[in-house]
Parts: C-alpha cells; sequence; structure tokens
C-alpha cells in the first residue's frame, strides 16, 4: 500500500508547457497581452472629447478666447498731422460713463445746479481739476488726449450746462526735429 502511494509522488510532474518553443511563446504572450489591453482601454477611455460636467471651458472658442492678447501695440506716423478730436467726440469716449449717470458724485451733463458752482471757478480751474483728477475722477492728463483736447471736452460740459465758455485756442504746431536744427544758429 506504501508502495503504490510512494510511486504516486515519484512520478515527474509535467505542466501545460512542454517543449521550448511553447516556453518563448508563453513568455512572450505574458508581456504583450497585457500591453495590448492596456493600450486599447486607454484608447476607449480617452475616446472623443468628454468636456466637464456643465462646461465647456476646453471647447476651441474656450481657448482661443483665454490665448487672446491682452493688448495691443499701435504704429503711428510720428510726422503726420494729428487730427484733433471735438469737445464732443472726447466727452463721448472719455467722460459720458460718468458724466451721464452721474457716477461717484459727478456732475451730470445738463444738470446746471450741479456745474454752476464749478463754472464760476473758471475754465482754467476747471482744467487743472480735470487733468490732475479731482475726488473719484482720476487724472485726465497724458493719456490718448492731448491737453487741448481734454479742454476742449471741459468747454463742452461746462456749455452744456449752461456756461458761456469760449472754445481753447488751437495750440500751435511744435517745431519738427529737422526744421529745429536747421533754424538753429552754427
Amino acid at each position: 500500500m506504501n508502495d503504490a502511494h510512494d510511486t504516486d509522488h515519484d512520478a515527474p510532474h509535467e505542466g501545460p508547457i512542454k517543449t521550448p518553443k511553447q516556453l518563448i511563446v508563453a513568455v512572450a504572450a505574458s508581456f504583450i497581452v497585457p500591453i495590448v489591453v492596456i493600450v486599447l482601454l486607454a484608447n476607449y477611455v480617452d475616446f472623443g472629447t468628454k468636456p466637464g460636467a456643465g462646461s465647456n471651458g476646453m471647447s476651441a472658442e474656450a481657448v482661443a478666447k483665454r490665448l487672446q492678447p491682452i493688448g495691443m501695440v499701435e504704429l503711428r506716423d510720428a510726422l503726420a498731422p494729428r487730427v484733433l478730436r471735438t469737445g464732443d467726440a472726447v466727452y463721448a469716449v472719455q467722460c459720458a460713463a460718468c458724466h451721464n449717470a452721474g457716477a461717484a458724485g459727478a456732475p451730470k451733463l445738463d444738470d446746471t445746479a450741479a456745474w454752476a458752482p464749478r463754472i464760476a471757478t473758471g475754465y482754467e480751474a476747471m482744467l487743472t481739476s480735470v487733468l490732475k483728477g479731482k475726488g473719484a475722477m482720476g487724472a485726465q492728463g497724458g493719456g490718448e488726449y492731448s491737453d487741448f483736447e481734454i479742454g476742449r471736452a471741459v468747454v463742452y460740459m461746462a456749455n452744456k450746462a449752461g456756461g458761456k465758455l469760449a472754445e481753447p485756442a488751437v495750440p500751435a504746431p511744435a517745431a519738427s526735429a529737422p526744421e529745429a536744427a536747421a533754424s538753429a544758429p552754427n
């Protein structure tokens, strides 16, 4: 009885791989099959665009909007004649946002009572307040508009409120560098 039982343990153990070729195929498959499965699963999960819930933040339009330039550089010919803007044109762009609504204590455009004490101080005092800033109004001097154009806007607003201010005189054109050099004594 022991002899029969001992012969079962002494029998050679055999597996499914019997030749070296089968061993090579099994080892190669154990590496290749998982890699192929991982690649296929990754492609399945990443197939198509899947925006976040309720978000289009990754759409082409949203990305383009985030990547647009913040500012721009505008090149102008320094020797080109400058076109001076009228008081109402400067008012429409620079002043109307606050003075139409009376925002932050700004006197409304046609409010005679609010403008009367300002007009009484005179053109130069009002222009100085505008150029340097006063109260909630920031300084308007040194920006896109010349002091002359800002002065035109001051006269426009004051006259709309009952003032009788004269339009400021157009400044004399500055001599260009070649003209100044030619007129300088040697």
